[in-house]
């Protein structure tokens, strides 16, 4: 594996992690309804720590590969989706414009898998938890759209 690639990779997914930073989940968040099956809040960095790790893994694995293109197209479409999703949800505070984003990156993650695997057994399978990760997460948007039907986003100010 070229190391510079992967850390290539690593900055691509850390630049889309940093949305996070940008737009906390706050007190907004904290007072939804949301299903009891909700993923406690410590995991979520762990998770994506780890999923950035394996998707930068998989990535620098398959980037120099031939007929890759394919996997490198749903790969970047995957990191973009997942920039977007949060501004949207945390930072607008729209949790329904947030479900076609969320179907966006679960289709891209899902390419992900199938192109990777089909590269490189490992970079599939690095795709594995990820693909775990964002059906939940799906799962998990959809039901609190669901639990929260009278939620307003957040309007936008204009100049």
């Amino acid at each position: 594996m070229d190391w510079i690639l992967f850390c290539i990779f690593l900055a691509a997914t850390f630049a889309a992690g940093a949305t996070g930073a940008m737009f906390p989940t706050g007190e907004w968040y904290k007072q939804l309804n949301k299903p009891s099956w909700t993923p406690p809040n410590w995991l979520f960095p762990i998770a994506w720590t780890t999923i950035y790790l394996l998707m930068s893994f998989a990535g620098a694995r398959v980037a120099v590969l031939e007929g890759s293109a394919y996997a490198m197209a749903f790969w970047a479409m995957q990191i973009a989706f997942n920039a977007l999703w949060t501004p949207v949800f945390f930072g607008l505070r729209n949790l329904k414009a947030s479900l076609p984003i969320m179907t966006g990156l679960w289709l891209a993650v899902l390419g992900c898998l199938i192109t990777h695997w089909q590269l490189d057994i490992w970079a599939g399978l690095a795709f594995v938890p990820y693909m775990a990760w964002v059906t939940v997460a799906a799962a998990l948007n959809l039901s609190m759209v669901r639990l929260n039907p009278d939620q307003k986003p957040l309007k936008l100010q204009t100049l």
